[in-house]
């Protein structure tokens, strides 16, 4: 491929098989298993992220695939921004960019409820 790389985004995909059923990689981007929920739940039947269940700490994810696209435009309504971070605890030292050295990015999830964008609605 030859394209700036500042064009290039990442759509997410959620699978339904189990990264234990998948043999092959994707054509582009990248499949990413063990990842979880903290403050929410993935809801399979709606394919969407919905309240966590009481006393429910931590939700298994599905395999998300992180697909590169050139020019996306993105989704104005529908989802989540969902941070990802390296370990449990969210705090770190603050980078340049102003996030967590914690941080490492913000995945769009579907969401059936209206998302505000601030994390507290699921953390």
């Amino acid at each position: 491929y030859v394209v700036s790389i500042d064009s290039v985004t990442f759509a997410f995909a959620l699978l339904e098989q189990p990264a234990a059923e998948i043999s092959e990689r994707p054509a582009d981007g990248s499949y990413i298993y063990g990842l979880f929920l903290e403050g929410a739940s993935w809801d399979t039947a709606s394919r969407a992220l919905v309240e966590a269940k009481p006393k429910e700490l931590h939700v298994g994810f599905p395999v998300l695939w992180l697909n590169p696209q050139v020019n996306r435009q993105l989704p104005t309504s529908g989802v989540y921004s969902c941070p990802v971070y390296k370990t449990l605890t969210r705090a770190g030292t603050l980078s340049t960019t102003g996030h967590s050295t914690n941080f490492v990015l913000a995945v769009e999830l579907p969401s059936n409820e209206p998302c505000s964008g601030l994390f507290s609605k699921y953390v």
